[in-house]
């Protein structure tokens, strides 16, 4: 009986019923004007129904005339599914000091610094493939000096890796490191140049394991077997025998120890730390006298486009020698001795990722 009475209700409520009733009450009505397109609205708690329709001409106070309205599906966008893990970055740092009628004194300046990082990874089943490309440049303008380069640096790196299961940090990898410098490097005053593209450049390759956990925040690679090969392409500084080469050659092989580490942090909240290590030692000619080059980056976080950022960096190489003087004729009047090479870096500028 219960479900009779609910089934008689909702019949006396339906369009057809509300209708009859409406057609009934309002005789001002023209049932001719009617068209298929006539439909039903309940506005509750009121309960009072409209007739909506194309046609009507005269309306009264419980008739709404109102356009049929389109109806718009919407489809979500898919994103196709790729094995390949893309990161772009890229900031620009800009100082600026400027001097009107200073008493204290000081000379006018513009600096600014850029940085571009691109990274590639690629990963399928236990089979990962990581590539990064990293450059910097930097210069400075000073009143009365002109143009000086301030920082410069390609380095590129790729690692394969292979794993036995999913669920061991540890690859078997095979790691290449590739560093060089876009343009000349100057010692000043005399303005003698001490660096150039491929002169120094620095090729390793070899193979060892890596352990890199879930979140690849920290990864370590451990190659007890690396070739490192050094150019020196500039006719000039291989006659020197800068960088190692043997004078009057251009290439400089060695085989040895390589240890590398990458471990980024948040440290506080929007405080990031990025350190970057590179150890090397050679089995042939100096086994334990260990060359470094150690990145340590704070990046301060004010919003989506704009960080502070502090950084060192640490270099020492057996191979690079200070102070040393070379006659004319080639030979070393006054050895050179190696030193530990420090550079820091502050700056605020545009972060821009893409």
């Amino acid at each position: 009986m219960l479900k009779l009475f609910f089934l008689s209700a909702f019949l006396n409520l339906s369009p057809t019923s509300l209708f009859a009733q409406i057609q009934e009450r309002d005789s001002v009505f023209d049932q001719t004007n009617a068209t298929q397109t006539d439909t039903i609205v309940i506005r509750w708690p009121q309960k009072k129904a409209k007739i909506v329709s194309r046609g009507l001409k005269d309306l009264t106070p419980e008739v709404l005339l109102v356009k049929p309205k389109t109806l718009v599906k919407k489809y979500k966008k898919i994103t196709p599914f790729s094995l390949w893990e893309s990161q772009n970055q890229f900031s620009l740092n800009i100082n600026e000091v400027a001097f009107v009628n200073w008493n204290a004194g000081g000379e006018n300046s513009i600096s600014g610094l850029a940085n571009l990082n691109l990274a590639r990874n690629y990963k399928f089943g236990n089979i990962t493939w990581a590539n990064e490309l990293r450059l910097r440049y930097g210069i400075n303008i000073q009143e009365g000096q002109g143009l000086r380069k301030t920082d410069d640096f390609i380095k590129f790196s790729s690692v394969f890796g292979y794993r036995k299961d999913s669920v061991t940090p540890w690859y078997a990898s095979a790691k290449l490191n590739f560093n060089t410098q876009f343009s000349d490097g100057f010692r000043f005053p005399e303005e003698i140049p001490i660096s150039r593209f491929m002169a120094p450049g620095y090729l390793f390759l070899g193979g060892g394991v890596t352990f890199e956990p879930k979140d690849k925040k920290f990864i370590l690679y451990v190659s007890p077997l690396t070739q490192k090969s050094t150019f020196v392409l500039d006719e000039t500084l291989s006659n020197q025998g800068a960088f190692g080469v043997q004078r009057g050659e251009k290439t400089f092989t060695e085989l040895g120890f390589l240890v590398t580490n990458s471990w980024e942090k948040e440290i506080l909240k929007n405080i990031l730390m990025n350190h970057r290590l590179t150890l090397y030692t050679d089995y042939i000619r100096s086994f334990g006298n260990v060359d470094f080059d150690w990145e340590m980056n704070f990046t301060l976080k004010v919003n989506q486009y704009v960080n502070a950022n502090i950084g060192t960096h640490l270099i020492y190489d057996d191979d690079i020698k200070f102070d040393e003087v070379v006659a004319e004729d080639g030979t070393v009047t006054t050895p050179g001795t190696p030193r530990i090479q420090f550079k820091q870096l502050l700056g605020v500028g545009f972060v821009y990722k893409f």
